[in-house]
């Protein structure tokens, strides 16, 4: 071991030399940067430090220096990939630097000292988020995210590739003094002046990733106290490091008793039960060296056979650690006592540690200016081991290599290439959106439906898929008709956005003082590249203005990110605005109300105002209900079924009630009626829209006893339906009604002795009445189909059309686990029904107040479950789609005669996390999940829920017919398989793709059902060219495209490449997927 300390390497001022906070070494080891009190960023060669005392050496010694900061820098860093150099410092900013390739086109600065630059390093990024001194620095291993932490107890994370801010973090109660990442990507941990050290559970984001998508990213996984309880605060730094197989966390400025010690903290548990002691004053930083070592000599393992199976228990760790002592002491795993201890290095304390690459070397920085390299000598620390050793030790943690395998040939290169183009045109137009710019709007078919087409289409997994910009174009397929002329050859296609910027760049404005002036354009207005940020459209609104009806929820949800589509106010503030004025109110300031609005807010709570015609008044407490409260307004309970007296499934039956209402707004197809003399109006052949549109249907149950005076006697329920008061048929009902439902279709009505009444749209009776087995408690229609849930549980659907049913009555009994229940040795509660609806194809959906989901499938005759809280808790996956289910664009050219469901599973998935929140359970199998994590052999558990999750997700669209969900589920589907490289699984999901997952065998071939109860094309092996609605080489072709840029899985994907042409295309297409 020697100490290497050229009297050059300094930060030199005209009086003293600078203090000198950090410094690191770049991932090829050729370059060392430091940062010092100067405000300079200095980047010398690691080859002039090692041959200080050759009088010969004649290389360069500073290679470079950057002065971008206005004051004291505190930290820089190399990104893992070495592209980035990031520094932080005392003005809140921090910088990031790239490598210009170019030689330097100038000389040292005129009247300084510098010597002339042999590299150009620029100014990339200067990234704006902090309220106080950065005080560290520290990028993931795969250069994916910068984290930066401060002095105003922020967390800040950034994108590695676009440096947007992803999130901000305020989880400390302190100043936050260290940050360090975990070799295996999943964790970093931050050290702060509360006395805590905190571990964050994060996932890698994409190079498209916004802060939307990393709403559930970066959770809190750990919060460690127990070593810090009495660490003193006056340490500048808690410099803090990970070991390289991923096992420990050296943890500075921790104490032991009275003493100052090193925190050894265990992976998985997160408890120290090591401690390193021999330091006088506080340790401010630590440093685990790169590598691991072997105590035995490779060429001894080489001779000895028996020694490989133990190769793992010879490998060893190295961590230096240094501080307030200006001592530094090297430590390894094997020893109990430090292999180093170097008393008074410097003057001052020891601010930063940097080891090599090789982990060989060891540079130190003190505040007293000095920067030291210790060299040691081969074989003193232990014999360096493979990378590929290092990478063995942090598989177990589920770290790995993938998409970095060798070429498969030029068919590969081609594959990858085409793969990536959409997610480059697509990171180029991202700033074109922000600043305003937007294409225009397009017609295309959603589920039947024609609507303008939104700007962007379902992202896979955060990375919005690009779309071809040329309208009359979705998905890649033409949608001009046969007789609309088409460019001829050679002659470019007319671009959509000519026009309207020639409008833009000739508008002409006038000035107060009379005179004309050319407006200035917008530069990012001349884009031609589509918007990849969400959009606010009211999605129900333009299906209803196109006089259909959407499928599923009226309003289709997107939760993966918060809906923004209207300004905090809601809808008065979009259309009046949000400035209203404080109401004027005697006896008080002025200022009174804002003032106490104001106090609501900064203590984190939202105020409630009223907004009366005055103005804006801060809600007063009303005073509590006392006394007798007003009896609703019922008549009596419903007369019970003698069934329900033996029935395992017992619902709660709804009150006979005097007025049973429903108004239909959106029932604009019902005919109109002869006998009323409504022709046509308006010009539209079917009489007035608006007039249509307010349709109720309402039933009076008789109050009083009938005039005879006996109950027998009862007086009929008497059932109207008016059109904006103007009754349009009557009838007239023996028995009470519960229930009333219906459409432009028809009408229905269910009575309290379990008969359903149905009628037409005119008023005849459709249908003898219904004989249920006990009082309906829940009916639903949805076009042709009538649901009824009966109190006994009984489930019935029949088809009003064609007077049929799909399947016989179904029991919910399974699903309200009615077996688990009544096998306990004392009565419990089971889970009760919060919803029952139906789907545009009669499959029952049904959602329990325990947070489940299900769907009844007929063709095989059995319940399915959608959601659970199990998904919840172990699924990466949960509550995302990565684009709003109603921003998919339909492949189909020609209108589809039924609409397809959309929506269903992201509504029941939104009531599973409701529930579970409501209820508290989510808690504790978030415990259960924690200590798997931490457990042997269960490494892989949250990769494989997750998987299982969106193999759920897939199955349950194909059952319901949701198209646009079951392309979305499968490109996420495909994604996570590449990232994870499942061979196995990526090779049967193509060739299901292609044709059929499972092949035909010896005598198969002559079975066949008799009776075919589902879609042709909802299952993998069937023999049409569809897939739940999609055409299988358009499925196809996106799965590749996600998959093309996994080197390791190229031999499997280029021949299917190859089989439906993605190789040889020269054009990119408008659905070019993106991953």
């Amino acid at each position: 071991m020697r100490y290497i300390r050229p009297v050059w390497l300094t930060h030199s001022g005209e009086k003293k030399d600078f203090e000198v906070y950090s410094c690191h070494v770049s991932p090829d080891g050729s370059r060392l940067v430091t940062a010092a009190g100067d405000g300079y960023v200095r980047v010398w060669s690691v080859e002039a430090v090692f041959n200080a005392a050759d009088p010969t050496f004649n290389g360069p010694k500073q290679l470079a220096s950057m002065s971008y900061h206005s004051g004291t820098i505190h930290t820089v860093r190399f990104s893992g990939n070495g592209r980035y150099l990031a520094s932080g410092a005392d003005d809140k900013i921090v910088c990031v630097y790239t490598l210009d390739p170019h030689p330097p086109s100038h000389n040292a600065t005129f009247g300084t000292d510098e010597p002339p630059p042999v590299e150009t390093w620029k100014i990339h990024r200067r990234l704006i988020g902090h309220d106080n001194d950065v005080q560290d620095l520290g990028w993931s291993y795969d250069s994916s995210i910068l984290v930066s932490v401060g002095l105003d107890s922020k967390v800040v994370i950034w994108s590695g590739y676009t440096f947007e801010k992803l999130k901000t973090i305020s989880g400390h109660q302190s100043l936050v003094k260290g940050i360090t990442f975990d070799p295996a990507n999943k964790y970093f941990a931050t050290a702060s002046d509360d006395r805590t050290v905190k571990l964050w559970r994060f996932t890698s984001p994409g190079p498209n990733s916004t802060a939307y998508d990393q709403i559930s990213n970066f959770i809190l996984e750990e919060t460690i106290t127990a070593p810090f309880l009495s660490s003193p605060l006056t340490t500048y730094f808690r410099r803090c490091s990970w070991s390289p197989d991923g096992a420990h966390i050296a943890a500075a400025n921790a104490v032991n008793g009275p003493v100052s010690s090193v925190a050894i903290i265990n992976r998985g548990s997160w408890d120290c039960d090591i401690h390193l002691i021999g330091h006088e004053g506080p340790v401010e930083v630590c440093a685990f060296s790169p590598r691991l070592f072997s105590k035995i000599r490779p060429s001894d393992q080489s001779l000895d056979p028996q020694s490989k199976g133990q190769n793992i228990a010879n490998l060893v760790t190295v961590v230096a650690c240094a501080g307030q002592d200006k001592a530094l002491t090297v430590w390894i795993t094997s020893n109990s006592r430090p292999l180093v201890i170097t008393q008074d290095l410097a003057l001052k304390s020891l601010s930063d540690l940097a080891w090599t690459p090789d982990g060989t070397n060891l540079f130190i920085t003190s505040l007293d200016g000095s920067i030291i390299c210790v060299a040691f000598d081969p074989g003193e620390l232990g014999y360096e081991v493979s990378l590929e050793e290092t990478e063995k030790a942090l598989e177990k943690f589920g770290a790995g290599r993938r998409g970095a395998g060798i070429i498969e040939g030029t068919d590969g290169l081609l594959l990858e290439e085409r793969s990536r183009e959409g997610e480059l045109r697509d990171a180029e137009g991202r700033m074109g959106a922000l600043m305003g710019d937007a294409p225009a709007s397009q017609v295309v078919t959603l589920n039947g439906n024609e609507m303008p087409a939104p700007t962007s289409i379902a992202a896979v997994n955060g990375s919005p898929p690009t779309t071809d910009a040329r309208p009359g174009h979705v998905n890649g397929v033409s949608q001009r008709g046969p007789d609309e002329d088409q460019p001829e050859k050679g002659q470019a296609p007319e671009d959509a956005h000519k026009e309207k910027l020639e409008k833009l760049k000739s508008r002409v404005t006038i000035t107060k003082d009379g005179k004309k002036r050319i407006a200035p354009l917008l530069l990012s207005s001349s884009g031609g590249h589509e918007s990849s940020l969400p959009r606010a459209q009211l999605i129900s609104a333009s299906k209803n203005a196109q006089g259909g009806r959407g499928d599923a929820p009226q309003t289709i949800l997107d939760l993966s990110k918060p809906f923004d589509g209207l300004p905090k106010g809601g809808l008065a503030s979009l259309l009046f605005g949000n400035k209203r004025k404080w109401a004027q109110v005697e006896g008080a300031e002025d200022d009174q109300s804002e003032k106490r609005v104001a106090l609501t807010r900064s203590e984190g709570a939202v105020p409630i105002l009223m907004n009366t015609a005055d103005g804006l008044v801060p809600a007063q407490p009303g005073s509590g209900m006392v006394g007798q409260q007003p009896t609703p307004d019922f008549i009596r309970p419903a007369v019970l079924n003698p069934s329900m007296l033996v029935s395992q499934v017992r619902l709660a039956i709804p009150k006979i009630r005097r007025h049973v209402v429903q108004t239909y707004g959106e029932a604009s197809g019902l005919p109109s009626l002869a006998s009323e003399g409504n022709g046509p109006k308006d010009g539209h052949p079917g009489g007035n829209r608006q007039a249509q549109s307010d349709i109720t249907i309402e039933a009076r149950n008789p109050s009083q006893l009938p005039s005879t005076g006996k109950a027998p006697d009862q007086e009929p329920c008497r059932v109207t339906v008016s059109r904006r008061g103007q009754p349009l048929w009557q009838d007239f009902l023996p028995r009470s009604t519960l229930l009333v439902t219906g459409n432009r279709l028809f009408w229905a009505a269910a009575c309290e002795d379990g008969s359903i009444h149905a009628w037409t749209p005119a008023g005849r009776r459709l249908v003898n009445a219904l004989i249920l087995e006990s009082q309906p408690v829940i009916m639903e229609c949805k076009n042709k189909w009538l649901l009824c849930v009966t109190a006994v549980g009984m489930c019935h659907v029949w088809d009003m059309k064609t007077l049929s049913s799909p399947h016989p009555p179904v029991s919910l009994a399974p699903v309200l686990d009615i077996a688990i229940h009544s096998l306990q040795d004392h009565v419990t509660h089971g889970p009760a029904v919060t919803s029952a609806h139906l789907n545009s194809e009669g499959r029952i959906v049904v959602s329990l107040s325990n947070g489940d989901g299900f769907a009844y499938s007929p063709s095989m005759y059995v319940w399915q479950r959608l959601t659970e809280l199990w998904w919840a808790v172990g699924s990466q996956y949960w509550n995302t789609t990565d684009s709003s289910l109603g921003d998919v664009r339909s492949s189909s050219s020609t209108k589809s005669a039924s609409n397809i469901s959309a929506g269903i599973i992201p509504f029941l998935e939104r009531g599973t996390t409701s529930e579970s929140m409501v209820r508290g359970k989510s808690v504790l199998l978030q415990r259960l999940v924690k200590q798997l994590l931490s457990r042997e052999g269960y490494e892989g558990f949250e990769s494989s829920v997750s998987l299982a999750h969106l193999e759920n997700r897939m199955a349950g669209a194909m059952m319901l017919g949701s198209k646009e969900e079951f392309q979305v589920y499968l490109y996420m589907y495909a994604k996570r398989l590449g990232a994870e490289g499942l061979k196995s699984k990526v090779e049967e999901l193509l060739r299901g793709l292609l044709g059929g997952v499972g092949e035909e065998h010896e005598g198969d071939a002559g079975i066949e059902t008799t009776v075919q109860r589902n879609a042709e094309d909802r299952n993998w092996d069937n023999a049409t060219d569809l897939l739940c609605g999609w055409s299988r080489k358009e499925l196809l072709k996106g799965v590749i495209l996600i998959l093309g840029k996994n080197r390791d899985l190229q031999r499997i994907t280029v021949p299917y490449a190859n089989i439906i042409g993605v190789t040889g295309e020269q054009e990119t297409d408008g659905n070019t997927m993106v991953s």
